[in-house]
């Protein structure tokens, strides 16, 4: 929304800039002496179009450079002494977008053509037409215009530099930060959960093997003890994922959909639309989103069926996971950490996510990740 104020903040101002150029440069072609011949007519429309070209200047400088000297020259040829003030600012926006050189053999050769459009004119005296052509477009005015130009696009070179090594200072760091909380986790937690989820199956183990009713308390740290090892192993591999060796994207889903049909849960895989590539950070989060999901229904949902549908979109990638677990309508969803972090995962991609129970019972996730085919990578 914001991106897009000002994109329309942005084409009002360009609009601006032009109609206020053409109007300039008509009333000082009105100011003179002209009557309304076929030549002063296409003088006048010289003038107005070399204005109005400078609002298509921030998206074709080439084009608006090599439309606005034309007009100069015509409007020259016409016989309308107007300084070339359009092809002033054509000149700054093309040095802004860094056509160095093609704006120099544009100004050589306009600096060239005036002369000669001020002798097609009517001047018969070289030396006049030469003053003429100098009044119109000074050298001294084009130097400053594609100085200033160049010295804007150096200016903003420099800024996107900083900003993209600052962004690439706090990546790194943060990469730096979750190896070494993943180290520290598995140091410090790895080794006691593995001896409480050894030494409390082995209890187990032994007690059945005497003929002796199981403790439920001894059952339920059981049951913690191999939740714990999974939910820290899940942690570990979150924490050393990272974009430079995304260990999953989109091509291990009908692995991942096809080991968690052989744990007993009937699952199914759908893939739409045309298949493209996709970027990685968007591979790997949709991997992420059917993991979790297959996940849950596994481990909460009671359920027999689960579908996942991928939907290659033009610009987005659709995701939707179903089941038909014990989940209903009047049943809000509890938000746990699975759910949490896809939704984090997913905002930070500008997707959306929706998580609910269905009408016909069971549970549905559904999310749609942004796609930008021009700069995928």
């Amino acid at each position: 929304m914001g991106i897009g104020r000002f994109r329309v903040r942005t084409g009002v101002r360009d609009w601006a800039i032009a109609v206020g150029v053409a109007a300039t440069l008509l009333l000082t072609g009105l100011s003179g002496q002209h009557s309304a011949t076929g030549l002063d007519l296409l003088g006048y429309a010289l003038l107005t179009a070399g204005g109005l070209a400078l609002a298509a200047g921030p998206r074709a400088p080439v084009l608006v450079l090599a439309i606005t000297g034309l007009c100069a020259v015509g409007y020259q040829a016409a016989g309308f002494d107007v300084p070339a003030v359009a092809y002033l600012f054509a000149v700054y926006a093309a040095m802004r977008a860094g056509h160095r050189a093609i704006t120099v053999a544009a100004s050589v050769t306009v600096l060239a053509a005036l002369p000669l459009a001020a002798l097609v004119s009517g001047l018969r005296d070289t030396g006049e037409a030469f003053a003429q052509a100098r009044s119109a477009l000074e050298i001294a005015w084009l130097i400053a215009a594609g100085a200033a130009g160049e010295a804007l696009r150096q200016a903003e070179r420099r800024a996107d530099e900083a900003e993209r090594t600052r962004e690439e200072t706090a990546r790194r760091r943060a990469d730096e930060e979750r190896l070494h909380i993943a180290r520290e986790l598995h140091d410090s937690l790895t080794h006691q959960i593995s001896v409480i989820k050894v030494q409390s199956e082995a209890a187990v183990h032994v007690a059945r093997k005497r003929g002796e009713q199981v403790p439920e308390a001894l059952l339920a740290i059981r049951e913690a003890g191999r939740e714990a090892a999974r939910e820290l192993r899940a942690t570990l591999e979150a924490l050393r994922d990272d974009d430079t060796t995304p260990p999953h994207g989109l091509d291990h889903i009908p692995e991942l959909v096809e080991r968690v049909g052989k744990s007993g849960l009937v699952a199914t895989l759908t893939i739409e639309g045309h298949r493209h590539d996709v970027p990685a950070a968007v591979g790997r989060t949709a991997y992420r989103i059917v993991q979790e999901s297959l996940t849950n229904i596994a481990r909460h949902a009671a359920a027999t069926t689960a579908s996942v549908r991928i939907d290659y979109r033009p610009d987005a990638l659709a995701l939707r996971v179903d089941d038909d677990g014990r989940a209903r309508p009047d049943t809000a969803p509890e938000p746990g950490i699975g759910l949490l972090g896809m939704r984090e995962r997913i905002t930070a991609l500008g997707g959306h996510l929706r998580a609910a129970p269905r009408s016909e019972g069971g549970f549905t996730v559904q999310a749609e990740l942004p796609v930008e085919r021009a700069s995928a990578s």
